[in-house]
């Protein structure tokens, strides 16, 4: 081939391709109802009440559907327990399991056990209008589980397996749940905490091993296995009840992110929205897809993904995060993690375990060194050059040799197969998506949404390899920002329009149980009937119409895990402490944990050294001893527990200061109130060196 043509012609065609697809516009501007603002549209809309599925308006009826076109095809897979083993190391013991290959359901054999469930729940005296709670991990029995709760129409109320004990009372008696589904594990901590429940009469049971310690005669409640549930349904079929879609089919519980959690009540409409609107942007979903699951169902991502793919006809098989991979900690050394055995085309993810995956990668390739770290390096270099600098499917056949070469064997990791990967929870660093996009070969969709808009706000385009956004809206959604005045936002901010986010369309959700004071402050209908959410995250549009999240208006931040920490609440607390005169919490929505700055009480610290007799030549020497900081993060570790905060609340690292934060320093209002922006710039490098240890 002409070498001219090779050195000009193709990185013209290639820049001329990717300045095309930089100027595509995602996003359109649409006039909306409500309070004044810019207001951004899919440029896919159509009807923002449309479905994916004619004469489908509920989650019932979309499964149903599913069913008597996929038949028999595969739909649930579950792994089984071969051998579980307990192993000993540095006096830790870790439990490891062997597990085997999947065994699966077809959608025939699932539609089965969810109608016999469902004239179950009718036999053993569920009654229309009592409601349901689901605690437990996420496993094939959880979606069978909600499957026959939609067919006697009766709201879920879901509730993660790892809430602690007084959110769980809570969530139970302010709903009045009647029936609680749970497995064994979940079924020692309800029977716990049994005294403190108002209204559960009927407990099923995922697991036929059912504990002694939750006997019926003992806790007031009737117990049953699920597998009894559904031999009773059997026996004694029963006509489904099928909900309307104005009909409330969930309940769904947050993590909390200021005192106990909130009921967040989401219609068979509401949630249908976003499946549908999803649909259209996941390249080609087929039945011949496989997705892995393993993130919490009581999270509205994962049971809106879990609903999507089976509306499709593909492939779920279970897992979990502690044996996704063939290295993860629950797994036993030699076996296959999920993953491996189920080989995926399709996952959910949280960056947290985008990240792990990252970091193995790296921390391995290090540790060969030599030619094999060399010859990733240059791979990495060369994949990374030709994403950023044109399109996603740029130079095809040096991409072919590198994924030969040298990333086949990460994307063995998570089976080889993986084509598409649905990411959030909580932002992605654009370090891991390189390195996803990269090593995997495979797209991102990170999207942005609240369990208050049933995940649905925005979703990046398979297409987009750009990094630090969220996307355009979904076309299920109208999402608009409106001026802050107070945080120095505006709509007419240049070079891009800035604002609080407010979310609306159809998958808006109705608001939160019990608490009308608070749904009437987040939620509000516009002269035109759109409901919207008030979101208090703060974002700029770009050119193209795609989002950005750049703030929050209240001190709440999200981590990684998609857990949310009131700052000022936590710093309440830990104030008890009496080494304590001042202290700053902070968080990083790129980390799992949040760290805090603390002015220490001089009185008290140098008491305390005196009595150790630890010598030290000033207040700030002694801020830098190691066992100085171990004696301070003790106390405020006692603070916490005292406030019944949770691990994620509790700062994993600390930064002692001698220095008194006083109005004169800038630091704190004439009140004493700190400020935290001014705060955290002056302490920029601190915080970063926390975060770095």
């Amino acid at each position: 081939m002409n070498p001219y043509i090779i050195g000009v012609v193709v990185p013209l065609i290639m820049l001329l391709f990717r300045n095309s697809n930089n100027r595509k516009r995602r996003g359109l501007p649409v006039d909306v109802g409500g309070d004044p603002g810019m207001a951004i549209r899919n440029h896919r809309f159509t009807s923002p009440l449309s479905s994916a599925w004619e004469g489908v308006t509920t989650l019932a009826e979309m499964f149903e559907r599913a069913c008597k076109v996929h038949h028999d095809r595969l739909l649930l897979g579950t792994r089984e327990l071969i051998a579980s083993e307990i192993e000993t190391v540095n006096g830790r013991s870790f439990e490891k399991v062997h597990l085997g290959e999947y065994k699966w359901l077809t959608y025939r054999k699932v539609f089965e056990a969810v109608t016999a469930f469902a004239s179950g729940l009718s036999k053993i005296g569920h009654v229309r209008g009592e409601r349901i709670a689901i605690f437990a991990e996420t496993r094939e029995e959880w979606f069978i589980a909600l499957q026959g709760c939609f067919r006697r129409n009766a709201t879920v109320v879901t509730i993660y397996a790892s809430l602690g004990e007084e959110a769980l009372c809570h969530s139970l008696n302010e709903t009045e749940v009647v029936t609680v589904i749970c497995g064994r594990k979940e079924l020692r901590a309800l029977a716990l905490i049994s005294g403190q429940l108002d209204s559960v009469k009927r407990v099923i049971c995922m697991d036929d091993d059912i504990p002694s310690e939750a006997s019926s005669v003992q806790h007031g409640w009737t117990i049953t296995s699920f597998s009894n549930v559904e031999k009773l349904g059997r026996e004694n079929p029963v006509d489904a009840d099928l909900p309307l879609p104005a009909d409330v089919a969930v309940i769904m519980y947050t993590s909390g992110s200021t005192g106990l959690p909130k009921g967040v009540m989401m219609t068979h409409r509401n949630v249908l929205a976003t499946v549908s609107a999803i649909m259209t942007i996941v390249p080609n979903l087929v039945d011949k897809d496989v997705y892995l699951a393993y993130l919490p169902m009581a999270h509205i991502l994962e049971l809106v993904a879990e609903n999507l793919i089976a509306s499709v006809g593909s492939a779920i098989g279970y897992g979990s995060s502690l044996t996704l991979t063939d290295t993860s900690n629950k797994i036993k050394k030699g076996t296959k993690g999920d993953a491996t055995a189920l080989m995926p085309t399709v996952m959910a993810a949280v960056p947290a375990i985008l990240d792990r995956v990252r970091d193995g990668v790296f921390k391995k390739v290090n540790s060969k060194g030599g030619l094999s770290k060399k010859l990733f390096d240059i791979a990495y270099a060369r994949r990374l050059h030709a994403i950023n600098g044109s399109w996603f499917g740029a130079w095809g056949l040096e991409k072919c040799l590198w994924n030969f070469l040298v990333f086949r064997k990460v994307k063995a990791i998570l089976g080889g197969r993986i084509r598409f990967i649905l990411c959030g929870g909580a932002p992605l660093s654009g370090d891991t998506q390189r390195f996803i996009n990269i090593c995997l070969g495979a797209p991102i969709g990170q999207g942005y949404g609240l369990t208050e808009t049933c995940a649905g706000a925005t979703f990046s385009d398979f297409d987009d390899t750009s990094v630090g956004r969220v996307g355009p809206p979904l076309p299920s959604s109208y999402v608009k920002l409106i001026d802050w005045p107070e945080g120095g936002y505006s709509v007419n901010d240049s070079p891009m329009p800035r604002g609080e986010i407010v979310i609306g369309g159809p998958n808006v959700t109705l608001g939160y149980f019990k608490n009308e004071e608070k749904t009437r402050e987040s939620y509000k209908v516009d002269e035109r009937g759109t409901r919207w959410f008030y979101t208090g995250d703060i974002g700029r549009f770009h050119a193209d119409g795609c989002l950005e999240i750049i703030d929050r208006k209240k001190d709440i931040v999200k981590l990684q895990h998609g857990e949310y920490v009131s700052l000022g609440k936590v710093e309440a607390a830990l104030l008890g402490s009496h080494f304590v005169d001042n202290i700053m919490v902070h968080a990083d929505p790129f980390h799992s944990y949040c760290v805090a700055l603390v002015v220490v009480s001089h009185q008290a610290l140098e008491e305390w050294a005196s009595k150790q007799g630890i010598a030290y030549s000033d207040l700030s020497e002694l801020c830098r001893k190691d066992e100085t900081v171990k004696e301070v993060y003790a106390s405020l570790f006692k603070e916490a527990k005292k406030a019944r905060l949770e691990k994620f609340e509790i700062p994993a690292k600390l930064k002692l200061l001698s220095d008194p934060w006083t109005p004169e320093t800038g630091l704190v209002t004439a009140a004493l109130k700190i400020k935290r922006d001014i705060i955290r710039k002056a302490f920029s490098e601190e915080l970063s060196k926390l975060y770095a240890s």
